[in-house]
């Protein structure tokens, strides 16, 4: 995303430090959806062991292993940019490490809204029934298509609409 020359000049920091607050920005967002990945995990894993996971059918069983492995999958994912850095450390490619942050970041943004929406779908067919299931989990789609997707779309659209078209810098 190009950074209006306003703000650049604002801020007058060289594309290092960019680099710099960029990484330290992504880390942030990236604490907050570890967590949250990591908490959605740790319930996963323990419904087996509640008394009612046996009344589970073959099909909920099925589908309570997908999300297990999209969960641990989106744990992966989260972590990455972290993996990366470590091994990179001090390698002078900070503005490489950030786009590929900034990648795995939008891909666990995907798989997050993917696990909520099986969540939802499971929970809801478990506690009452397979159309529930299918409406609860269509519908948690649905609100994350637009919270993850169009409303920063627009945002994005919106505020970038009177950017100077010669200004390429990335913030």
């Amino acid at each position: 995303m190009a950074e209006p020359e306003h703000l650049r000049a604002a801020r007058a920091e060289s594309p290092e430090q960019r680099a710099d607050r960029n990484w330290s920005e992504l880390l942030q967002e990236l604490r907050v959806s570890q967590t949250g990945v990591q908490v959605l995990a740790a319930f996963l894993v323990t419904l087996p062991f509640q008394a009612r996971f046996a009344e589970l059918d073959a099909f909920q069983r099925n589908w309570y292993l997908g999300l297990l492995a999209l969960a641990f999958l989106t744990v992966g994912v989260t972590l990455t940019p972290v993996a990366i850095h470590r091994r990179l450390f001090r390698g002078a490619v900070k503005p490489q490490l950030v786009q590929a942050g900034h990648l795995l970041t939008q891909i666990a943004l995907g798989l997050i809204a993917l696990l909520l929406s099986g969540i939802a779908f499971l929970v809801a067919d478990v506690v009452a029934g397979r159309a529930s299931g299918i409406v609860g989990g269509v519908g948690t789609a649905a609100v994350m298509l637009s919270l993850l997707v169009v409303i920063p779309r627009a945002m994005h659209t919106r505020l970038h609409a009177h950017r100077d078209p010669g200004d390429t810098d990335e913030s």
